[in-house]
């Protein structure tokens, strides 16, 4: 079990903060005290403890830690899942890109709007305190302001990928700027804001730190180099990528070239407690269970998702592999994605004595049984648990087949018998870390960098080194039980730009399957419309509850700005197009 010792993630009594939503600006509360009363070096530890907790403090209905909601359902890797499409209406609604009515109560993504912003201004008030601290007084004090800036931006590009326009809050505004601060900047001022804080976080921070989990300059790094990826693609007002910048795709490189990590060996080692911190995770928020609290501080944000009708886990069935997601882990005879034929056929789509048989002679990529749960295939690496029973995925673990299908989700689950799990109800959590950024990420963010250069010659070892781990990890599910159809070889060459382009596009899929990432990559290559439209297309032949979706070109990229957000600040927010 994981003892989180490193960084005590409470929020002490000295400390409320404000936040940019409507519900914190109008509120004074009782006992508060100033930046100027608590402005000693003890004080700004704690208060910087507090900032980083602030990173971590998602629910089931706000998320901010893990994206299922807003990058996976929302994209073609997932179907919303649960007990039908009224349950949790309002991921239905995103998943239908039907989000022009008013806000749903305080549900999902106004309170995901309001915890990033909790967020930033535990970053802020811990930067006024600290900033009026003596550097004699607090030999630190350089090294936690570059922590805290790297939070309030990691807080602020959250916000940027989902929403586009968002105000930059920093600790200089008082509570009368803010409400004066638009959330109308252009793109490239909003990315040059938080570049900012991402870049003296870089200058002023060591390569790692002793404490774990404290932000670094190889996270604020790889942070730069995935901030350059995303503003070298060059949007217009309707979301269309008009430009590639070359000069941001070299800064992607060379960022991307200071980072220090590997892959892990195998890679469901990424998703099985007892491997956080390790040498792929390069920025992850901290969890932890049994660390001398009364409660722990474990993560509930998919607490909805574990597998449906067995004692096992509980509730509630969300977040459900779409077919199109399955699909593509097929390989061809050469041990290839099928990069334009995947979807053609189906896999794993018939049912025999409640499992889902492969047929004869399909091949698949082994990242397929860490990523989805697929009846009759064993579920988190094991066969059986001896005090709990059977662990291979069964088909009445899926909540609502008629509706969704029968595929699960995996790498967010543990096992049951894992020291990091935690049942609260029919919900699940767990103590398991979170990772914005792994390794394979910056690997992938500068094999993309170079095939937009035109160098794709030398993202061909980069996506080929991917491969290579993905094909060696077959340990621990072929010792689990899983049959052994996997077959996964490198590309021998990069015939075009085009073609390197489209298996890079292919690989980040296969890796980050689930995870989130899918549908904001889409937004960032320009290619949401047709892809997702393509999808639907061919989904909804096979899943009714999808008959009426379909993406809106130059809306649906991004999510509307909270309306209470703009009642708030008197129309100064200006909503996103079309909605």
């Amino acid at each position: 079990m994981k003892k989180y010792n490193t960084i005590v993630t409470l929020c002490l009594s000295i400390l409320f903060l404000t936040s940019c939503s409507s519900d914190f600006l109008d509120y004074e509360p009782t006992g508060v005290l100033s930046s100027v009363n608590v402005a000693t070096a003890t004080n700004a530890e704690a208060l910087v403890n507090a900032a980083y907790a602030a990173i971590g403090n998602d629910e089931m209905v706000g998320p901010i830690t893990n994206q299922w909601v807003y990058g996976s359902v929302r994209s073609d890797d997932a179907y919303k899942g649960g007990g039908g499409r009224g349950d949790v209406d309002v991921i239905d609604r995103y998943e239908q890109y039907n989000t022009t009515i008013a806000d749903y109560g305080d549900w999902m993504l106004p309170r995901t709007w309001t915890n990033h912003y909790k967020a930033i201004s535990r970053a802020n008030f811990a930067l006024s305190v600290i900033n009026a601290i003596p550097d004699a007084d607090y030999p630190l004090k350089k090294v936690r302001q570059a922590e805290l800036r790297f939070l309030r931006a990691h807080s602020h590009f959250m916000l940027k990928l989902l929403f586009n326009k968002v105000p930059y809050i920093t600790e200089e505004l008082t509570q009368e700027d803010i409400l004066k601060t638009s959330n109308d900047l252009s793109s490239d001022a909003l990315w040059d804001k938080i570049a900012a804080d991402f870049q003296f976080a870089f200058d002023n921070l060591q390569q790692s730190q002793d404490q774990v989990g404290r932000a670094d300059k190889n996270a604020a790094a790889a942070y730069l180099a995935k901030l350059s990826l995303y503003q070298a693609y060059k949007q217009n007002d309707a979301h269309q990528v008009t430009s590639i910048d070359a000069a941001k795709l070299q800064k992607v490189i060379d960022y991307a070239d200071k980072v220090t990590g590997s892959l892990e060996p195998d890679f469901g080692n990424n998703f099985l407690d007892g491997h956080d911190n390790g040498s792929e995770s390069i920025w992850a928020v901290q969890f932890s269970i049994n660390d001398g609290t009364n409660t722990g501080r474990v993560s509930f944000v998919t607490g909805l998702n574990s597998p449906h009708g067995t004692p096992l886990y509980g509730c509630c069935g969300f977040h459900m592999a779409s077919q199109n997601m399955v699909n593509a882990f097929r390989t061809d005879a050469n041990g290839l994605p099928l990069l334009d034929t995947f979807n053609n056929s189906d896999i794993f789509n018939t049912i025999t004595n409640g499992n889902a048989p492969l047929a004869a002679g399909v091949t698949l990529d082994p990242r397929i049984d860490h990523t989805v749960g697929v009846p009759g295939r064993p579920f988190k690496y094991k066969n059986t648990l001896k005090t709990s029973g059977d662990m291979v995925y069964k088909l009445s673990w899926a909540r609502d087949p008629g509706v969704y299908g029968y595929f699960g989700n995996m790498k967010e689950q543990q096992s049951p018998d894992c020291s990091c799990y935690v049942k609260n109800g029919p919900f699940i959590g767990t103590s398991k870390n979170v990772d914005f950024i792994r390794y394979s990420d910056v690997l992938l963010f500068k094999a993309e960098a170079l095939i937009q250069l035109n160098r794709f010659a030398e993202a061909l070892p980069i996506i080929n080194q991917i491969r290579a781990r993905a094909a060696a990890s077959t340990a621990m599910t072929l010792a689990a039980g899983a049959s052994n159809v996997y077959k996964v070889q490198p590309y021998a060459s990069f015939p075009s730009k085009d073609y390197a382009m489209k298996a890079l596009m292919f690989e980040r899929r296969l890796e980050f399957g689930m995870e989130g990432p899918r549908f904001f990559d889409l937004v960032r290559w320009g290619i949401a419309e047709p892809v997702l439209n393509a999808y639907l297309n061919v989904e909804k032949t096979k899943r009714d509850f999808l008959s009426n979706a379909k993406f809106t070109a130059g809306r649906d990229e991004y999510y509307p700005i909270p309306q209470r957000e703009i009642d708030f600040t008197g129309g100064l927010y200006k909503q996103n197009p079309k909605y």
